[in-house]
C-alpha cells in the first residue's frame, strides 16, 4: 500500500495524549534537584569559560581580566604580574592577541593569562590570607577580653563565651601555609 493511503495513528501531525501530558506538569515537578542545583552553583564558580592552562614551574598563573577597574591590569603589573606571551604556552597559539596594545600576549576574551613568580605569590597570599585575618582575629580577642567582667547600667554582664572559641582565636603554634 502506498505511504499516502496508510491511515495515521497522529492524524494532521497530533501527539498522543502521553506526550502532552509530559508538558502540562506542575512546575514543583519541573524544578532541580538537589544535585542539579549544586553542580549549577559549583559551574559557577569555576574557570569554565576559560581554557585550563599548563603550570610553569616557579610561576603562579591567573586570568585576569581587561574591564575591571578596580583590580586593573597595571595594578597587578605593580605587584610583579607579567604577560604570558603565546611562545611561551605550547598549544596556546591560537589564543594570540593579533591587534591592540597587548599584541603577541596570551588572551581568551576580554581576558589575558599573567605569571607571577611563586615566591612573591606566596608573600601576597601568605600576607593577605594569613597574617591579616589572624590580625582581625587578635583584634576580636583582646575586645571579648576587655569586655569579659564588665557590666552594663543594670548589673548585666557585657560578654559571655561559650566554648573554646575564644581560645581558637589564638594563633599561636598555627604553621604558615603554603598557597597553591
Amino acid at each position: 500500500m502506498e505511504s499516502r493511503l496508510k491511515k495515521s495513528l497522529n492524524a494532521g501531525g497530533r501527539d498522543n495524549r502521553a506526550q502532552e501530558d509530559d508538558s502540562r506538569k506542575p512546575p514543583e515537578e519541573k524544578f532541580m534537584t538537589s544535585q542539579e542545583r549544586r553542580r549549577m552553583w559549583s559551574e559557577e564558580w569555576t574557570q569554565s569559560a576559560l581554557p585550563k592552562v599548563p603550570t610553569m614551574p616557579s610561576w603562579h598563573l591567573c586570568w585576569l581580566s581587561t574591564t575591571n577597574s578596580y583590580d586593573s591590569i597595571d595594578k597587578r603589573m605593580r605587584l610583579g604580574y607579567v604577560p604570558v606571551k603565546a611562545e611561551e604556552m605550547p598549544g596556546f597559539e591560537n589564543f594570540r592577541v593579533k591587534a591592540g596594545e597587548h599584541v603577541g600576549f596570551v588572551a581568551c576574551n576580554e581576558m589575558l593569562l599573567f605569571k607571577i613568580p611563586m615566591d612573591v605569590y606566596q608573600d601576597y597570599m601568605l600576607q593577605v590570607h594569613h597574617d591579616m585575618p589572624n590580625d582581625e582575629s587578635d583584634k576580636i580577642r583582646v575586645q571579648v577580653e576587655q569586655l569579659q567582667g564588665g557590666q552594663d547600667s543594670s548589673g548585666r554582664n557585657l560578654a559571655e563565651v561559650e566554648g573554646d572559641g575564644l581560645k581558637q582565636l589564638s594563633r599561636k603554634n598555627v604553621p604558615d601555609p603554603v598557597f597553591n
